[in-house]
């Protein structure tokens, strides 16, 4: 069985003017012209059996006053919860990811070409986790905040190149405004961030920035976020870019992949974490489907009630009692004053 609820109260209110007028009428001397027709309803003269149409009218304005409160049915109610957990991706735009030591498919891809894919795939295969986006190069900047949104953060995605903020590798601020995006929708057990987590991914040593690495582990390992880092690119000499002034690539340059691995290790290891090392597309998807293995947490989603309108069901009614009570109201005036 369902329940029956009004949507609007505003119906209260006109039950009561109704009963307020009806009372106030029966202690006027003269009747008083309220609707068409009222002043016929209630002429002294009228016999007992003729007063019919009067209730029939007054029943019509009850049922649309109620009709006007919306009144349902509720079959069900439904409250869809489902698992997931804060994430934001911490991705380094540096100079140095423009290094071309990736090969997809026998092309040749730079760090950031090859690694935006594993990127979207994995935010694709998480529609229940909130996700959110932080780029870093000299500066961090926050590019998405928390969101469900999973096709909005995609399209941020195909927006990342290298250049969009000044050159360096500022890895304490990228994980520093990560945590503060973090921070911004807490949920806490025990003093600690429950269901958070950081990916960090950079191909250098941290350079610039107001915090460092430390710093910012000591941050994260207070309010217990766990730190996944990856290392991007491989070791040893590596294939750069050189560009002309229509940004077109007129040679290579060889230059040394500088990753600090041990400080990404410590990172991960100070705060639960683990470090991954994404020399190639194939351990860069492993990278990603080990961290897939993180705990999950449960969020509210959505409360859904389903519930049919009862709406026609007193408006109809009520409108031809109105109609037919005034019409047959008008019709006995017309044979009193006739008789």
């Amino acid at each position: 069985m369902g329940d029956f609820i009004f949507k609007d109260p505003i119906w209260l209110l006109g039950l009561v003017a109704i009963a307020a007028v009806m009372i106030l009428r029966q202690r006027r001397a003269v009747p008083v012209l309220l609707v068409p027709f009222a002043a016929a309803w209630h002429r002294p003269s009228l016999a007992r059996s003729a007063r019919w149409p009067a209730g029939l009218a007054v029943a019509g304005l009850v049922l649309l006053v109620i009709a006007l409160a919306r009144p349902q049915k509720v079959e069900d109610r439904r409250e869809i919860r489902a698992e997931g957990y804060d994430l934001i991706l911490s991705i380094d735009l540096s100079g140095s990811m423009l290094a071309e030591d990736y090969e997809v498919g026998g092309e040749r891809l730079n760090r950031l070409q090859a690694i935006k894919p594993v990127i979207q795939s994995f935010i694709n295969e998480r529609p229940n986790d909130r996700i959110g986006i932080v780029i870093f190069s000299g500066r961090a900047y926050t590019l998405a905040p928390l969101t469900f949104d999973h096709l909005w953060l995609g399209r941020q995605i195909e927006r990342l190149k290298i250049g969009l903020i000044e050159d360096g590798t500022a890895i304490g601020d990228g994980l520093g405004v990560a945590l503060t995006r973090l921070e911004q929708a807490a949920r806490s057990k025990g003093g600690n961030r429950k269901g958070a987590f950081v990916i960090l991914m950079t191909d250098g040593a941290n350079n610039r920035g107001a915090l460092t690495p430390e710093q910012a582990t000591e941050i994260a390992k207070s309010r217990g976020i766990p730190v996944y880092t990856v290392g991007a690119g491989r070791d040893g000499m590596v294939p750069f870019p050189v560009f002309d002034d229509q940004g077109r690539i007129v040679t290579y340059r060889r230059m040394i992949s500088d990753l600090d691995e041990n400080a990404l290790r410590a990172m991960s290891a100070a705060t639960g974490g683990r470090y991954f090392r994404a020399g190639d597309e194939r351990t860069a998807i492993e990278a990603f489907e080990a961290i897939d293995q993180a705990q999950k947490i449960e969020f509210q989603a959505k409360s859904t009630l389903l519930s049919t309108e009862l709406f026609p069901w007193f408006a109809g009614p009520g409108l031809a009692g109105l109609m037919i009570g005034a019409i047959a109201s008008r019709s006995l005036a017309r044979k009193e004053a006739v008789a």
